[in-house]
């Protein structure tokens, strides 16, 4: 017979700072009535994309646990230094060696500040039979999961989720040397794959500001998650969803000045290689300074309205079509 389950919280100390004040968060676990699958979502790895920790606690509100089987980890910020400066790293004197979290998965409880913040998370999920790491991307981005391309289980995960469109990102032997060079191999989506976890990445879009759709996306797609591996009731809604290659090779500014991006594009709309993407130009002279066009042909998932931009800066993100 089933119980009506039970949802306890702790209190847990990631790392300590040189003053000796403990950087802490709390984890919560939500035991369902029967026995079930394991699964463990963390959000703020990043701390300015909160619509994340926005997600779970909806989450929170909304599930039942006499009908849930299983167990539900939630950790809804996941990185507490990121979070207070609402940044996506720490400053060097935080951690010089690694200041971006979501590069030392699966941790070391001996390394710098952020490996042993993971390494003290990744007890919490190493145990799991899935992970989803939430994210939020930029503001003008179209919302898509990203899975390890060729780990069917993660595939399986990402089409749970049910976002419309599907990032493969290539890895290991497969992957780019600008894949490496970034520290992509440390990200937990990976490390949780090549210890045998399914692992999605759910990027919801924007950043720094609650909004309704990318919340209400991200609590949907966990509890269609929840309802794919039979720990809630149901099966989530058949969707249309198009499969592309989330790729490194993004359109980048080759000048410095004031970009403006083409009005009538739309995040989701079909390109052509080429396709007039926008202009940067010099402020003060008018003096156009780059044709900004697509590099490939495929899905535009991602273009910055920042105006102002710097040579090298992301402008545009087009994504290859595999699967529609």
């Amino acid at each position: 017979m089933a119980t009506s389950g039970t949802h306890t919280t702790e209190d847990v100390v990631l790392a300590r700072l040189p003053s000796g004040i403990e950087i802490s968060t709390t984890v919560h676990t939500y035991d369902g009535g029967d026995d079930g699958p394991t699964v463990y979502v963390q959000a703020a790895q990043h701390g300015r994309e909160i619509n994340g920790t926005e997600t779970l606690r909806r989450v929170h509100e909304r599930l039942s646990l006499r009908n849930l089987s299983g167990t539900l980890v939630a950790v809804p910020v996941a990185n507490p230094l990121t979070f207070d400066r609402v940044s996506y790293t720490t400053p060097e004197v935080i951690d010089s060696v690694n200041p971006n979290m979501n590069r030392v998965w699966p941790g070391d409880d001996s390394g710098s500040l952020h490996q042993r913040m993971a390494a003290r998370l990744w007890e919490y999920l190493e145990g799991s039979d899935a992970v989803i790491d939430l994210h939020t991307g930029s503001p003008d981005m179209l919302p898509h999961v990203v899975y390890l391309e060729g780990d069917e289980p993660s595939r399986a995960l990402a089409e749970a989720f049910g976002t419309g469109l599907l990032l493969s990102e290539q890895a290991d032997e497969d992957a780019t040397e600008e894949w490496y060079r970034r520290g992509f191999d440390g990200k937990l989506r990976v490390a949780a794959v090549q210890k045998g976890i399914p692992a999605i990445t759910p990027e919801l879009a924007h950043n720094k500001q609650i909004l309704e759709d990318p919340v209400e996306l991200g609590v949907d797609g966990i509890f269609d998650v929840l309802r794919d591996m039979d720990m809630l009731e149901g099966e989530a809604p058949e969707r249309d969803q198009t499969i592309a290659r989330n790729h490194l090779g993004q359109v980048q500014a080759t000048a410095s000045g004031l970009f403006r991006p083409k009005p009538s594009l739309e995040m989701g709309q079909f390109v052509p290689e080429g396709a007039d993407l926008g202009t940067v130009y010099h402020p003060a002279t008018y003096e156009s300074l780059q044709d900004v066009a697509a590099d490939r042909e495929g899905i535009l998932y991602a273009l910055t309205k920042e105006a102002t931009v710097k040579a090298g800066d992301q402008l545009a993100s087009v994504a290859l079509v595999r699967e529609e």
